[in-house]
């Protein structure tokens, strides 16, 4: 039998991004990538990411959580998985802020309201290594890279910003001029991109105020992104276009994120919701 049958999992969402929860703590268990590719191709189980939650391995903190995107490749980072975790540990116990590590580094979740959770996202990382590119780009605000774009304005020059994963943000008059599912595949895999990058569509509608649309490496076009609204408004603060505090919509619905000048970390703030429970039946890993 495989390991993980009979284990229960929790189907949630941050604002539209489907998450799968697997709460491993106690066990020895380790899902590998072919497990986590049979759970998304389940009946109903169709995920973005998959949060697995392990013990923990820093002192101070809770948890050790791997990210899988449903391709079975691991994440290092997601905001939305993030907070659908915290909701998963306050209810079963943990107090209302306390700390969780993934690949990425330990990350701050506080609780704002029964459904509704603050993640500390970190500090960006913006130089061209840390993203990482191929090449020395001096700019990493507006990189070389173009794309044409059928009928709308090529996409050029986006801004790079690693939050736990590579993201790429253009800034564009209107994102609805877009086919991002038709130009995503060739743009997560462009050769200036070695470990492939999420790629994000951005229109900035006031100083505090930003509409967003993403493919995510591993997973396709989403409802949300929590790493690339963070990516984003640094990206637009970065740029002159925005202030240190917006609100990032999604097709999912809003975001808050804040890029704190005392520490440099940028906060998240949204809602998770909670969409049916059950246990992995043995079928799925046949």
């Amino acid at each position: 039998m495989d390991p993980l049958a009979g284990r229960p999992f929790a189907r949630m969402n941050g604002l539209g991004n489907e998450i799968v929860t697997l709460d491993l703590r106690g066990t020895d268990i380790v899902v590998t990538p072919q497990q986590a590719r049979a759970i998304h191709a389940a009946d109903r189980l169709a995920y973005d990411q998959l949060m697995v939650i392990h013990d923990p391995v820093t002192a101070g903190t809770l948890a050790f959580v791997r990210i899988f995107n449903n391709d079975g490749t691991e994440s290092g980072a997601c905001g939305n998985g993030t907070r659908c975790v915290a909701w998963i540990m306050t209810r079963g116990g943990a107090p209302d802020r306390f700390l969780v590590e993934t690949k990425a580094g330990v990350l701050e979740c506080a609780r704002e309201g029964d459904w509704t959770f603050t993640v500390d996202m970190g500090a960006p990382r913006l130089g061209w290594r840390d993203i990482p590119l191929s090449r020395e780009e001096a700019d990493t605000t507006a990189i070389h890279l173009r794309r044409e774009a059928g009928a709308a304005p090529a996409l050029e020059g986006p801004a790079v910003v690693n939050m736990g994963n590579p993201h790429a943000v253009f800034f564009v008059a209107d994102i609805e001029a877009y086919n991002l599912g038709a130009l995503g595949p060739g743009l997560e895999t462009d050769p200036v991109f070695p470990q492939k990058a999420n790629i994000s569509l951005a229109q900035v509608l006031a100083p505090d105020h930003i509409r967003l649309k993403v493919w995510e490496r591993g997973v396709g076009l989403t409802q949300a992104c929590g790493s690339a609204a963070c990516a984003t408004l640094v990206a637009a603060v970065r740029r002159g276009l925005s202030q240190r505090r917006a609100r990032i919509t999604l097709p999912g619905g809003d975001l808050f994120i804040d890029w704190r000048e005392s520490d440099g970390h940028v906060m998240m703030t949204g809602p998770v919701e909670l969409e049916f429970e059950g246990v992995f039946d043995e079928a799925i890993f046949a």
